[in-house]
Formats: C-alpha cells, structure tokens, sequence
C-alpha cells in the first residue's frame, strides 16, 4: 500500500499527541496546553485506529482475491518491522538502569513475551510501561489474521462488521463490570488504588482496547468488499473530517473524567469512532487531509516507532542533565525535550529500523524469485 499524506499527517499528529501527554514526567508544558497534554493518551487510539486499517486491507485484499493466506510471509514482515528497534531499546533499559524513567521494571520475560500489560504491578513498575499499546498491536497481530480468514471464507460485510461490533459491546461490558464490581469501592479512599487498578484491569489489557482496532478493521473491509460504498466514502471525506472532529472533540468531554463509568464504558468506542471518520478522510486524496502536505509530517510518521519507543527515556535523560535549568521553562523546556527525543528516534530509525526493512525487502525479493523460477521449471 503506497504512502498516502493525510495517513501519514495522522501518523505524526498521534506521535505528537503521544509525547504532549507524556510531559507531565517533566512538569508539563502549562495550563494554556492543558487539553492537549491531558488528551495526548488518544493518540495511541489513533494509532490503533491506524493500524487496524492499514493491516486490516493488507490481509483483506488477497483473501478477497481468492488467494491462501500467507500467514509466514505476514509474521516475518511484522517481526522484521517491530523487534529490531524494540529489542534495542528493551536492552538499554535493562542493561542501563539511568536510561529508565522510573526505577522499577517488569521482568524482562514479560516483554520479550508481549505479556507485560496483562501482568504489570504500575506502582512499583513504571519503567516502559508505555509499552502496554505495542502488546495490544502483537496481540491483533497473532490473532487478526485467523479471525480474517474464516470471516472471509463465505465473504460477508454484514458478518465482519457484526462481529467487530459485538467484540467492542463485549470490551463495554466487561469494562463496566469491572469498574463497578472491583473499581467502584476503591474509588473513595486515598491510597491510589483505584488510579492503579483502572491501569492494570481497564486501561491496559488487550480485551478491554480492541475499539479502535476493530474501528479500522471495519474501515478496511468497506474498502476491500464495497469498493463503491468506499468511493462514496472518499467524495465526502471533508464532510467525514469535520464530522470526526467534532466526535473526537465530544469525547474529550466524556473523558474529562477519565476513570468515571461513563468514559470507562462509552467513551472509548465514541473516541475510535470519531478517528476511524479522520482515518477515512484521510485514506484517499479527494479531501482536504488527503491533500494537504504538512512540512516534516512524512518523516515524522516515518520516525514515529522509534520515537513512540525511547521517548520517555529520553525524557529522563535529558531531566537528569539539564532539569534545573529547564525547570518553570515552559514551552521552551518542552521543545528541549522534543529535540532530544528526535534526535535519539532519528538514531534509532536510521541506525536499527531502516537497515532491518531493507533487509526485510531484500529476503522477500530474493523468496519471490526463488518461487517463480521453482514455478517456472515446474
């Protein structure tokens, strides 16, 4: 799939989002951006969103073709993708405890397992926890692929969308249940309990954030299987933008409370709802964010893993070297913070990611041409 400017514009407005959010390790960035760096955590559902339509279309379209699914080919696109830089970084954390942003790390298995948001004890253990998204992304990964084949072996939109829409009012019911059987009468006391466990039993379990993902799964299927609902869907793509602004903007509202019931049950899929409408207006170039060619915002998506991996580490370092002249700096802190966290993704993109999908390309060209000359002698 060729890369379209408005994906890659939402790209680096998720990535940014991501490390507005993350300022408050370094005091925040002031009240007059105090909605932005307080929403910043939707970011990583715009990357959800993001996610569940581009793999989505990428195993939708050869099984709507007709053709096996290439279940080999698509894990080792995917590992050579997302270990090489994790990896990296993951050993810098354990190898090299100041990199860490707090002092305690879950065991180095429950990464290298992708298992970490199930099993994290955040009050001890705060260290890469960000890495909670990348399990929920693993997690699609394995099973996606299953679940695609057999909603695919009788095509139906109707089916593909049923099931995405009872897995999210499931994700609301257990998120309910939850919050009211085991949250709710933690809720008055005063030792952070409750603010742990809605991390650890709402906020970062695969089960409970599918919404987005499946959002953008809905969004490929339309594409792949009603490709004249989907023309349709790109002649209105102003009227989807300005529409999914102001649902992403109603649920900033329903999250003002992030932790209440009503943005613990509902807020979450009104929230992948609006980005899935910003996600298809920007997946074509007949609207304005398919269009339009914000400078940097290309390298920005390009770099946008390695930044999403080191940036909070960053944030320590450079904290731990400089803090005390940046402090009650403001914006100008900030932006400190965010040329370092640049500089080291840029490191990392150039130095670990690029090298291993050349690598990736050159393995996969090397198998296409092994396979058509076996097919040609055949």
């Amino acid at each position: 799939m060729h890369r379209l400017p408005g994906l890659d514009l939402l790209r680096a407005i998720a990535i940014v989002w991501v490390i507005l959010f993350h300022s408050y390790f370094i005091g925040g960035l002031g009240e007059h951006f105090s909605v932005l760096e307080k929403s910043g955590w939707m970011g990583v559902d715009l990357f959800f969103v993001l996610s569940g339509y581009l793999i989505g279309a990428q195993l939708l379209k050869p099984l709507s073709r007709g053709e096996p699914l290439a279940l080999a080919d698509f894990y080792r696109r995917r590992a050579f993708r997302v270990l090489p830089a994790f990896f990296v970084v993951l050993a810098l954390y354990f190898a090299w405890p100041p990199f860490r942003e707090a002092p305690g790390i879950q065991p180095a298995w429950q990464f290298v397992t992708f298992t970490v948001n199930f099993l994290i004890d955040y009050q001890h253990n705060k260290a890469f926890s960000h890495v909670w998204s990348l399990c929920v992304e693993e997690h699609f990964y394995l099973l996606f692929p299953w679940l695609a084949w057999w909603l695919t072996r009788r095509p139906s939109l109707a089916k593909v969308i049923a099931v995405c829409v009872g897995v999210v009012i499931a994700g609301m019911a257990i998120r309910g249940y939850v919050w009211l059987h085991e949250l709710a009468p933690l809720r008055d006391l005063d030792d952070g309990r409750f603010g742990r466990r809605f991390i650890e039993d709402i906020y970062y379990p695969t089960y409970m954030r599918l919404d987005g993902l499946l959002a953008g799964v809905v969004l490929a299927t339309i594409r792949i299987y009603r490709p004249a609902w989907w023309q349709r869907v790109q002649q209105n793509a102003n009227a989807l933008l300005l529409f999914g602004i102001v649902v992403v903007a109603a649920s900033i509202v329903v999250f003002q409370e992030r932790s209440g019931l009503l943005a613990t049950v509902m807020g979450y899929p009104l929230l992948s709802f609006g980005l899935m409408l910003l996600v298809a207006a920007g997946a074509g170039t007949q609207g304005w964010l398919g269009r339009v060619r914000v400078p940097g915002a290309g390298w920005l998506a390009m770099v946008s893993y390695s930044l999403y991996l080191s940036h909070k580490a960053v944030y320590k370092l450079v904290e731990s070297a400089f803090g005390a002249a940046l402090q009650d700096h403001g914006s100008f802190a900030f932006v400190t913070y965010a040329a370092a966290s640049l500089l080291v993704a840029a490191l990392l993109h150039y130095a670990v990611e690029r090298p291993f999908l050349r690598l990736r390309e050159t393995l996969f060209a090397r198998s296409r041409r092994e396979l058509f000359a076996e097919n040609a002698v055949t």
